[in-house]
């Protein structure tokens, strides 16, 4: 997955964790105005906040594979494959100044 889509993912993630430090508090509140156990309203909550940490992860997956095929409809590389080529380029150049720094054999007259 891209980076950009993948932080996109986690900070999603990351709200929803924020709003789990406040569910006591939540669940606290509710539970004195619904007239259900603390216990009750707090499965609700975790069961609320489980989907939505699912449904982020979706995205960003969803978000990563459309942003994927859109440079690949442009004709553009990702980063990885970037520094793929840049590796293998490399490998090439070490490899022809090896060759090339080799003695050369002196026929014989």
């Amino acid at each position: 997955m891209d980076e950009p889509v993948k932080r996109l993912g986690l900070a999603l993630v990351g709200a929803v964790a924020l709003t789990a430090e406040r569910a006591d508090e939540l669940a606290d509140s509710l539970a004195q105005r619904g007239g259900m156990s603390k216990d009750e309203v707090r499965g609700f909550i975790d069961e609320a906040t489980n989907r939505w940490r699912g449904e982020a992860m979706r995205v960003g997956e969803r978000a990563g594979e459309t942003l994927h095929g859109v440079l690949r409809e442009l004709g553009l590389v990702t980063r990885d494959e970037w520094d793929e080529l840049e590796l293998r380029l490399a490998q090439i150049e070490h490899r022809m100044k090896l060759v090339e720094s080799r003695p050369r054999a002196v026929p014989p007259s």
